[in-house]
C-alpha cells in the first residue's frame, strides 16, 4: 500500500461528506487524514483525503468518487513538486522554570509558535509535513507531551492553475 492525497471539490451541502467517506469504507480503504473546509466560493467545500491504497485501486475510487452527486472535480495532489501540503499540530508540552528556555529553543528551531503559556506548561502551534512534525515531537517527548492534537492533511496544488475555477468551467458546461 502507499499513500495517496486525494483533493475533492464538493458542492457544499449536507451529506456529502458522509457519501464520500462512505465510498471509501465501502471498499476498504483506511483514511489516514480527513480534512475539510471552505474554498474562495461559498457554495464549494474541499476535502482533502489522505489514504492509503494501491495505484490501480485508487483509480476505480476516483472514477467512483466523480461519479457522486455533489463532486465536482478529484485531483491527486503529487508529492513535494506538484503541491503544497500541511498539517497543523497543537501540543502542551511540560516546561517549568527549569527547562522552559530548553523548551522554548527546539519551539525556535522548527519555527513553530508558542500559543499558550501557563507555570507549568507551553502550548505549542506548529506547521508543516508530517516528518517536519514527528521530529518536533521526538525532541519535545522528553518534557513531557501532555496533549496534542493533530489536523489532517491540507494540500494545494502548486501553480497559477485552480481546480476550483477548473470544476466551476466544467460545471457551467
Amino acid at each position: 500500500m502507499s499513500t495517496h492525497t486525494l483533493s475533492v471539490l464538493v458542492e457544499n451541502k449536507p451529506g456529502v461528506l458522509t457519501r464520500v467517506a462512505a465510498l471509501f469504507a465501502r471498499r476498504g480503504f483506511n483514511i489516514n487524514s480527513l480534512a475539510v473546509g471552505p474554498t474562495e466560493h461559498p457554495a464549494i467545500s474541499r476535502i482533502t483525503a489522505v489514504v492509503d491504497v494501491e495505484s490501480h485501486p485508487l483509480e476505480q475510487v476516483v472514477k467512483q468518487l466523480n461519479k457522486l452527486i455533489n463532486v465536482l472535480k478529484v485531483v491527486e495532489l503529487d508529492g513535494l513538486d506538484g503541491s503544497v501540503q500541511r498539517d497543523l499540530l497543537l501540543v502542551k508540552v511540560g516546561a517549568d522554570a527549569s527547562n522552559r528556555s530548553q523548551v522554548t529553543q527546539i519551539v525556535d528551531l522548527f519555527r513553530a509558535h508558542i500559543v499558550d503559556v501557563a507555570a507549568d506548561t507551553l502550548v505549542i502551534e506548529a506547521t508543516g509535513t508530517d516528518s517536519k512534525l514527528t521530529a518536533l515531537l521526538t525532541l519535545l517527548e522528553p518534557f513531557g507531551i501532555r496533549e496534542l492534537v493533530k489536523s489532517g492533511t491540507v494540500g494545494i496544488g502548486r501553480g497559477g492553475k485552480s481546480i476550483t475555477d477548473r470544476a466551476l468551467d466544467r460545471a457551467a458546461r
